[in-house]
C-alpha cells in the first residue's frame, strides 16, 4: 500500500497473485525494512539515502501476475543488495522509491562523492 503523502509503503512478497508469504517490506521514516520468517523473525533496515542504484525486473510470469522485483544496490555493509521480490504495482513503487531516495539525499545534504 503506497502512501505518497506520508512517504510510507508496505507490501508482502507475492506467490503468484496472492501475498501469502512471510516476507514483508515496509518503508517509513526514511528507512526501508525487510522482515522475514514465521517462527523466528529477522528484520533488516537500511537508510534510504544509502541506496545507490535501483533496478526493476519483470519476467513473463511477473507480467501475468502483475508483480515485479526491485533490486537495490546500497552502501550498507550488512546488506549491499536489497531485493523486493514479487511485489504488486512494482513499476510505480520503483519510481516512487527512486524519488524518495533523491529527496532523502537532498534533505541530508548527501552528494555522490560522500557515498564513495
Amino acid at each position: 500500500m503506497l502512501n505518497k503523502d506520508k512517504k510510507t509503503w508496505e507490501d508482502r512478497k507475492h506467490f503468484l497473485w496472492w501475498p501469502i508469504t512471510f516476507t514483508k517490506y515496509r518503508i517509513e521514516n526514511g528507512r526501508i525494512y525487510l522482515t522475514t520468517g514465521l517462527f523466528s523473525t529477522k528484520e533488516e533496515e537500511c537508510l534510504l539515502y544509502r541506496i545507490m542504484d535501483i533496478t526493476f525486473e519483470r519476467t513473463l510470469g511477473n507480467k501475468i501476475c502483475g508483480t515485479g522485483t526491485i533490486r537495490m544496490t546500497t552502501k550498507d555493509a550488512s546488506s549491499p543488495v536489497i531485493l523486493l521480490e514479487n511485489i504488486a504495482d512494482s513499476k510505480n513503487v520503483k519510481d516512487t522509491l527512486s524519488q524518495w531516495v533523491e529527496e532523502e539525499r537532498e534533505a541530508k545534504r548527501v552528494t555522490g562523492r560522500d557515498m564513495y
